[in-house]
């Protein structure tokens, strides 16, 4: 893992260590209709309670969201996304302890926050939106931030599963690297629950191992997702056990970050695992 720490510093005098310990991101909803929490951190109060709770609990990032991307959902403007998250991010950046990462896959959202003085985007489309081509990884080089690119397709049909994945990493990188971002900034995300069956899901869960060796720590996003309903034939708010067997798979095969929802056991499901990780 040696060759995978990145450690991060920003002008606000926050710092973040990739790849000493797993990391745990916790999940800060700002938006109504998000699959599992929705319209319960949407107000400013509640939000920052929630932040305190999950930063009391274990939390190394809090990742705020605008616009929910659950199966179906229904795409934001970019100046609606911004309005949302203007309740809200001002005040979070100045109490949160912790680097803030901001969910979106719009380049004019991600220019905001990062204006605003976010430290991470998280992009659900890693740097390849079609209808924003090159605008995420030139305003993640014009700030330098760590930008989270995760996989994702319209439909589930692949040649090559972990092989198509690999592919749409080194055309994120290469984005990257003609917008001038170092790849020492990007971080990976296998997608769990985007552009995946639920067999396909599990399938990825299983080859971890041949993505955690590429050259770039891994961030995994399995809170409460629907292939663990499905295995365990378990409603959203009940997968908590299952997304933390979830992430202890995740960081015996390598991972460095766990997005999730439930902080708590999670984070100390995660220190148990990295503690028995060989």
């Amino acid at each position: 893992m040696e060759n995978k720490i990145r450690r991060y510093h920003w002008k606000d005098g926050k710092s973040l260590i990739v790849g000493e310990k797993t990391l745990i991101m916790g999940i800060l909803n700002s938006t109504p209709d998000s699959f599992s929490d929705g319209g319960q951190w949407d107000h400013e109060c509640l939000a920052l309670r929630h932040m305190e709770d999950m930063v009391r609990d274990g939390a190394d990032i809090i990742d705020i969201g605008a616009e929910s991307t659950r199966p179906g959902f229904t795409p934001l403007s970019a100046e609606e996304e911004i309005s949302r998250l203007e309740r809200i991010l001002p005040q979070l950046l100045r109490e949160c302890p912790v680097p803030v990462s901001v969910d979106t896959y719009k380049a004019q959202t991600a220019a905001y926050a990062m204006e605003s003085g976010a430290h991470i985007i998280n992009d659900i489309w890693g740097l390849q939106y079609e209808k924003e081509p090159g605008q995420m990884a030139a305003v993640a080089a014009q700030y330098k931030v760590p930008v989270i690119v995760m996989h994702n397709q319209k439909g589930t049909e692949y040649t090559d599963l972990i092989g198509d994945i690999k592919h749409f990493f080194e055309r994120s990188a290469m984005i990257a690297g003609q917008a001038g971002l170092e790849g020492k900034y990007i971080i990976t995300d296998p997608g769990i629950g985007f552009g995946k069956t639920a067999e396909q899901n599990l399938y990825v869960m299983q080859r971890l191992r041949d993505l955690t060796v590429l050259p770039y720590p891994m961030l995994l996003g399995t809170s409460r997702k629907g292939f663990i309903g499905k295995i365990l034939d378990l409603p959203v708010t009940d997968r908590m056990e299952g997304t933390g067997a979830a992430c202890v798979a995740g960081v015996l095969a390598g991972c460095a970050i766990m997005r999730v929802h439930d902080v708590k056991p999670i984070a100390r499901m995660c220190k148990m695992a990295d503690t028995l990780k060989v």
